[in-house]
């Protein structure tokens, strides 16, 4: 019973940036980590980045350095900064969140496309 809503993805050029952004709703409460997966076509699903609900984080080596998942408590948000952007990070990226029973919810994607 966890809702996810994205934004803020979109179309970039090579060396810029973008911070997409996941509201949780519902049982937040139950949440014990958050995350970014990303899926480009033709391709598996890869986590980028993720949060435990103690703070504790982690990244994909490709994105390492670049992005930052951070989160906002007081507005139940979880953000992915993602600096100097290449074409290869192009996918759609999900937002992630495992509650205690390691049930996954997941947004409806938002595409992220890095282009000259």
């Amino acid at each position: 019973q966890v809702q996810l809503v994205e934004s803020g993805g979109g179309l970039v050029q090579p060396g810029g940036s973008l911070r997409p952004s996941c509201d949780a709703s519902g049982r937040i409460v139950s949440i014990r980590a958050m995350g970014w997966y990303r899926q480009a076509p033709g391709k598996q699903r890869e986590l980028v980045a993720a949060i435990t609900s103690g703070g504790s984080t982690s990244y994909a080596d490709a994105v390492k350095g670049r992005f930052t998942i951070s989160r906002d408590n007081a507005k139940n948000t979880v953000y992915l900064q993602m600096n100097s952007l290449k074409p290869e990070d192009t996918a759609v990226y999900y937002c992630n969140a495992e509650n205690n029973n390691y049930f996954n919810y997941w947004g409806q994607g938002s595409q992220v496309t890095v282009s000259s």
